[in-house]
């Protein structure tokens, strides 16, 4: 047995127990499940995909807590602190209140001889009997990469809901949408309710959802959603939303995930009823951290953890649709399996200086690997600058912090800062504390 005794003992022991990230097979996690008896006895509702699975749970979350619910979470990863992942009624668990499950499990994995599981395996069965032993009415859980060999679908669901899909991880989970969708579409189960909020989804999903028996909600057959400027409206099986107003969370893909909420609410209204009004004070109070976040004041900062070409193509979406800025600064720090020309190409029309940076993984690239990718963007990717205008810069910087200040030194309050690239980008921003901003006009003479 080990001699932890706090979380971050227990996450370094976690961390030593096996070099991979991924757990293939799942027999292991399997058995060790079983073994700590982790069950739910309320309804479940898993949420796989590519993008947006953290603003559908956080949705779900916030709907269900305003309608009287006492709402588990389990998100990841996580931005600042690890009890991020755990959320009980909408507060982060204590990191007290973890460690008789990291006991639990490991006196289970030892007595049962198990082999070494990943460290994601391990804080996943931690954060699952945390939440088992909660008085709750639903639980939310998120999953991780790919969907069928993911320990949170070791947990069968009252209703899966499938995001939007896109290519991510494919070392893993294979060269295609068609093939990733495949992945993730075992999270579906026979019988029960799998909400598509994708638009546009592989063939693979509907067609293994159908094989499967699973009661498929379809965007555009099942249930849909439009609006205008001021409000937008949601029609599904049985019910419609009228009049409803934007989420809280900013973006022009949130009505899709949105929906997809909506939809999972409906297939289960027979147990988990939600009213209108927890819909809508739901839909406006939510919260999340690092999705288009806009921190105000002057330059205007955006957090963003989009890190792949699907999310980052929303991200410059976004940004088109903001008030007017003269220069753009951004801060990216990314993992090297990214594909980083794409997010590039995508993003630099955008930006008139560039700070790279580096991370705190062994995964990132180095401020040098980002400069040299930027260097070599094809011509049409480059950005030709107006008469008057300084042409476009990059620089590199070894840590965000660094990166991001040096972007602050260089801004006029007018102009935007934009964080973004990977959640350790963003997360380490916001574990450094966000610096104060005073941009060159707006410094004291005296």
């Amino acid at each position: 047995m080990t001699s932890a005794h706090t979380l971050q003992d227990w996450l370094a022991h976690c961390e030593r127990l096996h070099p991979r990230t991924v757990e293939r097979p799942l027999d292991a996690v399997r058995a060790l499940l079983q073994r700590l008896d982790i069950h739910f006895d309320v309804p479940v509702i898993t949420v796989a995909g590519t993008n947006g699975k953290g603003s559908t749970c956080a949705m779900l979350e916030s709907i269900a807590l305003q309608a009287g619910y006492r709402v588990g979470l389990y998100t990841k990863p996580h931005l600042v602190h690890f009890e991020e992942r755990c959320r009980v009624n909408g507060v982060p668990i204590d990191a007290a209140e973890l460690l008789p499950h990291f006991e639990a499990v490991e006196a289970a994995r030892v007595e049962q001889g198990s082999p070494p599981i990943s460290w994601f395996a391990f804080t996943t069965l931690v954060i699952l009997r945390a939440l088992s032993q909660q008085a709750l009415d639903v639980v939310i859980l998120e999953v991780g990469l790919g969907g069928r060999l993911d320990p949170v679908n070791l947990i069968d669901p009252d209703c899966s809901v499938i995001t939007s899909i896109d290519l991510d991880h494919m070392e893993l989970l294979g060269p295609d949408r068609e093939a990733i969708g495949w992945e993730k579409a075992h999270v579906m189960r026979a019988g029960r309710p799998a909400v598509v909020s994708d638009p546009v989804p592989p063939r693979s999903v509907i067609e293994f959802g159908e094989a499967l028996g699973a009661d498929l909600w379809l965007v555009g057959r099942d249930f849909n959603h439009a609006g205008d400027r001021q409000q937008w409206g949601w029609s599904g099986r049985g019910r419609r939303y009228n009049a409803l107003a934007y989420p809280a969370l900013r973006g022009a893909n949130q009505l899709v995930n949105a929906s997809g909420v909506l939809a999972a609410f409906e297939s289960l209204r027979s147990r988990l009823p939600i009213t209108a009004q927890a819909v809508r004070t739901g839909l406006a109070l939510v919260e999340l951290p690092g999705r288009f976040q806009i921190v105000p004041g002057q330059p205007t900062l955006v957090l963003d953890v989009a890190h792949n070409a699907q999310s980052v193509a929303t991200l410059a979406v976004n940004l088109d649709h903001m008030g007017f800025h003269p220069r753009t600064h951004a801060v990216m720090g990314a993992m090297r399996d990214k594909d980083i020309p794409a997010i590039l190409a995508r993003m630099n029309p955008l930006v008139d200086a560039w700070h790279f940076c580096g991370l705190d993984t062994a995964r990132a690239a180095t401020p040098q690997e980002l400069l040299a990718a930027w260097q070599a963007l094809p011509q049409a990717a480059q950005r030709a600058a107006a008469p008057g205008v300084p042409p476009p810069e990059a620089h590199g910087h070894d840590t965000p912090s660094a990166a991001l200040e040096a972007a602050l030194a260089q801004a006029d309050p007018a102009d935007r800062i934009v964080v973004f690239g990977s959640f350790h980008t963003v997360g380490l921003v916001l574990k450094a504390g966000l610096p104060r901003r005073a941009a060159p006009h707006l410094a004291d003479p005296g």
